[in-house]
């Protein structure tokens, strides 16, 4: 997971002075490449840093949830994978470079990116909004009473976003 940072914080968990506050998270690959034994992977994972294919069979794009941040312009990114069907996976393919895709209609996508602080959200539905050409498809959780969703919709605070960044820096797993 990578992160996009924002001025420091005394951080609650270590006590120390982190430099900057993170208001970006990203995985840089869809969970489900973890199944593949790192021997096969070559042969049956197409990846670019915005679309996965497995196996010729499983299809993953990666999007951006937004959340807004009161106070700031910018808003809180999470950037996760979603596994979606084949034929909006091609759709999407072949619009990449289109202008005005951002109009097409929304479709289903189901999170494919571990994100632990909200509990499992792996298979989380999400509709997927492609955006202007250059910039990665918008994220919108399914069910509004996921608290990933309630998040998505309400906003967060500053405290929140520190909040975030301290579970995640000092996660004891890696990503």
């Amino acid at each position: 997971m990578s992160t996009e940072l924002r001025s420091g914080f005394a951080c609650t968990e270590c006590g120390e002075w982190h430099d900057e506050l993170p208001l970006q998270y990203s995985f840089k690959h869809p969970r489900a490449i973890m199944d593949v034994p790192p021997a096969e992977r070559e042969q049956r994972i197409v990846i670019t840093p915005d679309q996965c294919v497995v196996d010729n069979s499983s299809f993953y794009l990666r999007g951006r949830i937004l959340i807004p941040i009161t106070g700031l312009d910018d808003p809180f990114v999470w950037g996760v994978w979603a596994e979606v069907g084949p034929t909006d996976f091609i759709r999407v393919n072949d619009r990449w470079h289109t202008p005005g895709r951002e109009n097409d209609p929304p479709f289903p996508g189901y999170l494919d990116s571990e994100i632990f602080i909200f509990g499992n959200t792996i298979n989380l539905q999400v509709n997927v909004q492609t955006q202007v050409v250059g910039e990665r498809p918008r994220f919108t959780i399914a069910d509004p009473s996921h608290p990933l969703a309630i998040e998505q919709r309400n906003g967060i605070t500053l405290e929140r976003a520190q909040e975030i960044a301290e579970m995640v820096l000092h996660r004891s797993q890696p990503e």
